[in-house]
């Protein structure tokens, strides 16, 4: 029996791969050998717990103050040593993080397939987003199966030379972990969140932690939070803040003590998605988000200059706005105000999934071993 292993370290990349974790310990084809990084500790911890995963092995590689070249070095040696006596007929990878191109590299160096999930994913631009945009092209050369979660991030990779039979469109993982979460009711751990979902008030979630916008243009969203809240006392906005100690001295001296701010740690996935259900609009950096926000009818905000997430604002769910300070706050204003504008965004395409990206994946790495044969590839549909 072929021994599958996927490989991970951080929290989006954990909620991505729990659905094709559960869906190969489901299979009666493969052995499932599930190995963390610890790029991440708690937040990966959280999810693992939530998805009810046991990995296999734990590199368990965190470090205080650890950099993008410890992570990437300490990767690849623990997995190398690892890969020895694990001895696995194939390695999934997800997305962009410098764990999945590590693991990535230190298949390669071995022989061993790699799979990417979310593969074909461009922005355009080398540096932003830093450094996932450079970590999912390097994967991109060493891949042996590209999992693209759209018909553009299959685009991508063909207009790259990628094998065409290389290829499977199987929609978004991280849709499928947001439908499943999102049917469990998990309670708050802040008190001030249960009373929020009690009110019925309107709810403006922020998130944000991108490295390029770290400074002084966090300082200025910080300062549009401000003058949000103050121009919309009924509206709250909440803000899971982000570990960073940047991210934090950045935004909250803007924030603090408005009364219709709440400001929390960061958030287990469960109790995010519950979140993210509730709120109304969503002003985010993050790319996970854009795609999940959408699939709840939520319309998304983007503090960026560039996604490499294009379908959603194709099809007009998320609107890009930069990071400027005055753009911001007049964006949000026309979107509280502006009722045809927010029905618009809230019941747009979904362009990400229908559910089923994990059953798609584990069809395409059976064709992949010579086990079987692929499935239809996902397709966008209207909501």
């Amino acid at each position: 029996m072929p021994v599958i292993m996927p490989i991970y370290g951080t929290r989006p990349e954990a909620i991505k791969m729990a659905p094709i974790i559960e869906a190969l310990k489901r299979s009666e084809h493969f052995d499932c050998v599930v190995t963390v990084t610890g790029q991440h500790r708690a937040m990966l911890d959280q999810v693992n717990e939530l998805f009810g995963i046991n990995p296999d092995h734990d590199l368990n590689i965190i470090q205080p103050g650890q950099t993008l070249s410890s992570i990437m070095t300490r990767t690849i040696d623990g997995l190398s040593t690892l890969f020895e006596t694990a001895k696995p007929d194939a390695v999934i990878v997800q997305g962009d993080t410098t764990t999945s191109t590590a693991a990535a590299i230190s298949a390669f160096y071995q022989g061993i397939p790699v799979v990417h999930v979310e593969a074909g994913l461009r922005s355009g631009d080398l540096r932003s987003p830093f450094p996932e945009e450079a970590n999912r092209k390097i994967t991109s050369q060493i891949a042996s199966l590209h999992l693209a979660p759209t018909q553009t991030s299959k685009a991508n990779l063909l207009a790259e030379m990628v094998a065409e039979e290389d290829i499977v469109v199987t929609g978004n993982t991280v849709i499928d972990a947001l439908l499943a979460t999102a049917e469990k009711w998990v309670p708050f751990s802040d008190k001030r969140l249960e009373e929020l979902a009690k009110s019925g008030r309107r709810i403006l979630l922020v998130t944000m932690h991108r490295r390029e916008n770290q400074g002084d243009i966090m300082r200025g969203i910080g300062r549009a939070l401000a003058r949000i809240a103050e121009a919309e006392p009924e509206l709250v906005i909440v803000w899971p803040a982000h570990k960073n100690p940047a991210v934090r001295e950045s935004v909250l001296p803007a924030v603090e003590g408005k009364p219709n701010v709440v400001v929390t740690e960061p958030l287990a996935y469960g109790e995010f998605t519950r979140l993210l259900g509730i709120s109304y609009i969503v002003l985010t950096d993050s790319g996970g988000v854009q795609e999940e926000a959408p699939s709840l009818g939520k319309p998304v905000l983007v503090m960026r200059d560039n996604t490499e997430r294009p379908e959603a604002v194709e099809a007009g769910a998320v609107a890009l706005l930069g990071t400027d300070e005055n753009r911001i706050v007049m964006e949000v204003n026309r979107l509280l105000n502006d009722s045809a504008r927010f029905d618009a965004m809230a019941n747009a395409v979904n362009p990400y999934g229908d559910g089923q990206a994990a059953a798609r994946t584990i069809a395409a790495l059976s064709q992949l071993l010579g086990l079987g044969s692929r499935v239809e590839e996902f397709a966008a549909a209207n909501r």
